[in-house]
C-alpha cells in the first residue's frame, strides 16, 4: 500500500520505517528539508528494535508535501496537535478522493483538521479518523536513526464521519493489523491517554524537572503519590465517555502499569529500561506541556463541562498548569468553546459527527 507519513518527530521516523520493513511504499514528508537530508541522501532510516539494527529503505524522503501525498491511499500524522493546522494547511490542495487520513493519536483532530480542509474551498471526499496513542514507543539515536522500544497491540480508532467507519478501519489495517473501531471522532479522541499519563507527571515532577538536567518523569518521577493522581484523572475521562454512551474497553491507563490489556500491552518496564526517556524538560515548551495540557487536557474539561461531568483533577492540573504558564488555558482553541461546540446538544453533535458536516 502506498502510505504518506507527514512530520518529522520521533513518532513519524519509527512510522516510516516500521511500515516500510512492513513491506509498504512509504513517503516520508517533513517540513525542514535540511534536517531531512541524512535521510534523503541515504534513501534510508535506521531502525532500531529488539530484532538487532538494520537500514530501511524509504521510497521517497522529500519536502514536498503534494509528492508525498499523490497516490497515497493511507496518510499518517504520528505529529504533536501543535502541528495540525499548519499541515492541514499545506495538505489541503492536495487530497484526493478516497484517501483515509489517520491521527495517531489525535485530540479530535480528526475534526479539527477537517474543518480547516473545508474552509479552503478543499472538497475532496476524504475520510479522517484517530487513535489513543502512538503506535509506538520510540526515540531518535541519530539523523536518520530511530530506536523502537515497543509496538502497540491495540487501537482504538474513531472515524469521522462516522458513516465511513467500515472503509476507514479496512484501510487503516493493512498498515495497522491491531487497529478496531470504538465508534465515532469523539470516542477516539477521549482515548487519547497522553493528556491522563503526562500532566500529573509534569506537575508533580515540576521541582527536579527544573532542577535536574535529565530527569526520568517514567522512572524516579512515577511514584505511588503520582499514580494516585493519574488514576483519579483517568477515572474522570471514563465518566465522560460513560456519560456521552460510549461503551467498554475504555483501556484505562492503571493497565498500562500492571497488566498486559493495554494499548502496548505490558510496556511500562520496557520503557523505563530502555533509557531513552531520561531526557530534558522544559516545563514552558516541551509537548506534554503544550499538546497534553493545554491542547488535550483542556479539551477533556471542555467536553466534561459540556457533558455535565465533574472534573475536579483535570480542573485543577489545569489552574496549575495556568500559573507555570502564566496563561488562561481552560478555553483554548481546542476546547469545545473554541471549536464552536459547546451549545450543540448531543444529538446535534452526534449527527454531525456522523455527517461530517
Amino acid at each position: 500500500m502506498k502510505i504518506a507519513v507527514l512530520g518529522g518527530g520521533h513518532g513519524c521516523y519509527a512510522a516510516a520505517a516500521d511500515l516500510s520493513d512492513a513491506g509498504h511504499e512509504v513517503r516520508l514528508w517533513r517540513r525542514d528539508g535540511v534536517a531531512l537530508q541524512p535521510v534523503m541522501e541515504a534513501g534510508t532510516i535506521r531502525l532500531k528494535d529488539h530484532q538487532g539494527t538494520r537500514d530501511v529503505k524509504i521510497a521517497l524522503a522529500t519536502p514536498d508535501i503534494g509528492k508525498a501525498l499523490l497516490g497515497a491511499e493511507l496518510i499518517v500524522l504520528p505529529t504533536p496537535a501543535t502541528a495540525q493546522h499548519d499541515i492541514a494547511v499545506a495538505m489541503a490542495p492536495h487530497l484526493q478522493n478516497g484517501q483515509v487520513v489517520f491521527l495517531p493519536p489525535g485530540t479530535f483532530g480528526s475534526w479539527y483538521m477537517a474543518q480547516i480542509i473545508r474552509s479552503t474551498g478543499q472538497t475532496a471526499d476524504v475520510t479522517w479518523a484517530e487513535t489513543g496513542t502512538l503506535p509506538w514507543l520510540a526515540r531518535k539515536h541519530g539523523d536518520r536513526e530511530i530506536n523502537i522500544t515497543i509496538r502497540a497491540v491495540r487501537l482504538p480508532v474513531g472515524v469521522y464521519p462516522t458513516h465511513k467507519s467500515a472503509h476507514a478501519i479496512a484501510v487503516i489495517q493493512k498498515a495497522f493489523p491491531g487497529v478496531h473501531p470504538c465508534g465515532d471522532a469523539l470516542s477516539g479522541a477521549l482515548m487519547n491517554a497522553g493528556p491522563i499519563i503526562h500532566p500529573p507527571l509534569m506537575v508533580m515532577n515540576a521541582a527536579p524537572l527544573q532542577h535536574f538536567e535529565r530527569w526520568d518523569i517514567h522512572a524516579e518521577g512515577t511514584q505511588p503519590a503520582v499514580r494516585a493522581v493519574t488514576n483519579r484523572l483517568d477515572n474522570e475521562r471514563i465518566a465522560v465517555r460513560a456519560a456521552l454512551g460510549y461503551g467498554e474497553p475504555h483501556y484505562p491507563l492503571a493497565e498500562h502499569y500492571n497488566s498486559d490489556k493495554w494499548m502496548y500491552g505490558d510496556a511500562h518496564k520496557r520503557l523505563v529500561d530502555s533509557g531513552d526517556w531520561r531526557e530534558h524538560i522544559d516545563l514552558h515548551t516541551h509537548r506534554y506541556i503544550r499538546e497534553d495540557v493545554v491542547t488535550g487536557l483542556a479539551f477533556l474539561a471542555s467536553v466534561a463541562r459540556w457533558a455535565g461531568v465533574d472534573t475536579p483533577v483535570a480542573h485543577g492540573i489545569l489552574a496549575l498548569v495556568g500559573s507555570i504558564l502564566n496563561e488562561d488555558i481552560l478555553r483554548g482553541s481546542r476546547t469545545f468553546d473554541g471549536l464552536g461546540l459547546s451549545k450543540l446538544s448531543r444529538y446535534e453533535l452526534l449527527h454531525r459527527l456522523d455527517n461530517g458536516n
